[in-house]
Parts: structure tokens; sequence; C-alpha cells
């Protein structure tokens, strides 16, 4: 990979970039640093900054990652997953433990999240096995059980840590990417129809606090200043944002500590009572037109695990947007999952840069017509 990236003809590759989507990105990377910003109460730190400085690295990270050959990451599919698998192994060893969660690994300059790069190596592994499998077998056994040892793993070790919300997107991540590996639908509707018949069997199966978010979930109102507290005020944030907001460094809900993760994963809460409807539909427009491009990308390119690869990440970009805005909103489970280069964070915004780097890098080498 490095000697790829040395031997890289730079001005004509960067000109093959899509500057378009870069730019977006650079909006909303902004954007989110002036949503921290009013978040601190006008302060600088201690978010903002911070975040700022990590989304120019992952952005230049980004931009390194979109030269690598795509035949570099078909190589690497496997040793990447393997990588991730033995980090998430060492959580249960070594990691630190946060909020009743052992989830993290400590690596000096940043709080690494192995469950993070997962979401992506998934996509990686799976797309790389049915690039090599033979036309005919997705719906296979053979084409089948592979797959999914690739996607039980790991989710056995998240939800050991425990995190249901990261487990449940590694799960709809790996599907995806086997649905788009040709796998009939019929195998992905019964399995999900049994799943729904077991959902009492299941709930029993749940940490304590996870059964208090479902049931916050059915009905905020029976705990208002205890479980249901963050959707509560998250709600109320939201909603008195109205249509155009309260105005930059006008909201009262993270301002006066009333609404708890204001910076994480209730960031979206934080931004729409301030910027109202206006300004929760304009960043869910930008990242409409991100996946849309993701997408578009995915149709156009004729290799196997070039398609996979590209709608399997933008749809996992696509799940973190979806779970997050459900989650603020009330019409999902709190499970904690952030929103996509909104939330401070490192993890999280290093993986989703990651895939914006990996998609970035299949446009251009289309642009060049190397794919």
């Amino acid at each position: 990979m490095i000697g790829a990236l040395l031997n890289t003809r730079w001005p004509q590759r960067l000109g093959a970039l899509p500057w378009g989507v870069i730019l977006l990105l650079l909006l909303i990377g902004g954007f989110s640093v002036t949503v921290l910003y009013s978040a601190a109460g006008g302060s600088i730190t201690p978010w903002a900054l911070n975040h700022g400085v990590r989304f120019t690295a992952f952005l230049g990270l980004a931009l390194l990652l979109a030269q690598v050959p795509l035949g570099t990451w078909l190589r690497l599919a496997y040793p990447i997953y393997a990588v991730v698998l033995l980090a998430l192994i060492a959580v249960e060893v070594l990691g630190q433990v946060a909020g009743g969660a052992q989830r993290w690994l400590d690596l000096g300059i940043i709080r690494l999240q192995p469950s993070e790069l997962m979401k992506l190596a998934i996509v990686l592994a799976i797309a790389r096995f049915y690039h090599f499998l033979p036309r005919g077998y997705a719906g296979r056994f053979a084409g089948i059980w592979p797959p999914l040892a690739l996607i039980g793993l790991p989710t056995a070790f998240v939800l050991l840590q425990p995190d249901l919300g990261t487990s449940l997107m590694i799960v709809a991540g790996g599907v995806t990417a086997m649905f788009l590996g040709g796998l009939p639908l019929r195998w992905i509707l019964v399995p999900g129809a049994t799943g729904l018949a077991a959902l009492p069997f299941l709930y029993q199966m749940l940490h304590d606090y996870q059964k208090r978010r479902v049931m916050i979930f059915l009905d905020p109102e029976a705990d208002p200043l205890g479980a249901g507290y963050h959707i509560t005020q998250s709600k109320i944030a939201i909603g008195s944002g109205g249509l155009s907001g309260k105005g930059f460094l006008n909201g009262t809900q993270s301002h006066l500590q009333y609404l708890p993760e204001q910076h994480t994963d209730f960031v979206f809460a934080t931004m729409a009572e301030e910027w109202g409807l206006m300004g929760g539909a304009g960043l869910l427009l930008a990242y409409g037109l991100l996946l849309n491009w993701g997408l578009r990308l995915a149709m156009k390119t004729e290799l196997t695990f070039a398609r996979i690869l590209a709608a399997g990440l933008s749809m996992t970009i696509f799940f973190y947007v979806l779970i997050n805005t459900m989650m603020v909103m009330g019409l999902a489970p709190v499970v904690g999952i952030p929103f996509p280069l909104m939330s401070y964070g490192g993890s999280a915004m290093m993986t989703v840069m990651i895939a914006f780097g990996i998609l970035m890098g299949i446009h251009r080498q289309r642009a060049e017509k190397q794919i």
C-alpha cells in the first residue's frame, strides 16, 4: 500500500477526485464545529477545537486513502478483518471501561473503538468473498455460511462489551453486503420475520439497562426524570427549535445542561434547537446527496468487489444517520449511535472518513478508467 502511494502521480489523481463531495464534507465539518462551539456556550474548548483538528486530519487521511488502488483493498480485505477482530478480542482483555461498558483501547493519542472499524471491515470482507464466489452460488449453502460466520464472530464480541447498537449496525452492514452480492431476498425476509417473532424471547436476554431503553422507547413518560430523561429532553430541544430555530448561541436545553450528551449522541438535537427544521433538513439533504453519489457510483461500477464495497459503505454511513436521527426523535430506542462527522469523538469520525476515502478512491479510478 505504501509503495502504491509513493508512486502516485499526484496532480492527475487529485484532479480525478470528486471535489464536489469533498466540498460537501468540508461544509458538514465546518457546520459541526459551529454546533459544538455553541454547545460549549460559545467556547472553542473543550469540543470545537479538538473536533476541527480531528476532522482536518481525518479528511487528509481520506484523501490519502483515495490514492490506494482498489486491488490493494481486495488483497487486504481479509487481513484487515482479522486485525480488527483481534482488536475486538483485545478489548475484552485490555479494554477501558467507561459508562459501564468495555469498548475502547487506549492508544495514547486516541481511544480507539475497534467495533467502529468492524463496520467497514465486515463490508470489505464480504465484498471480497462474493467477488470470488462462482456465479449462481450466492443462494446456496456454500455461499451463505461463510459470510454469516464473518458477521457472527464480531457481533458476538461486540455484544459482550455490551454494545447493542453497534452490533446491529455490523449485522445490517454485513447483510446488506450479502444482498448486494446476490443473496436472494427470501433468505433475508424469512430470518427477519423469524427474528421479529422471537423478539419477546430476545428481550429477556438483554441487559437491564437495555430493557429500560426499550420500555422508555415505548413509553417515554413512564420515567421522565430517570431512564426517559434523555429522549424527553431531546424531543423538547428539537420541538422548541421550530422552523428556523432559536438562533446561534441561543439554545437553552444544551446551554442550561438539560440535554445530556449534547455534544455526542444528541448533537443533532443540539443543532435542531438553534437551527430549527431548516437546519436539520439541510443537514439531512447533504447526507442524502452523499448517499446518492455513493449508490450511483456503485451502479456505474462493473467490478463485483467495487460495486458491493461502494454500495455497502454508502449504506453503512446511511445507517449512522438513520439510526441516530430516529433515536433523538424518539422513533427508536437510544442505542448510542453517533451522528457521522457531527458527534464529538474520534473513532466514529475516523471510520466514516475511511469509508469516504475508499469511495473517493473508487470514483478516482473510474474517472481514470482503471476499473
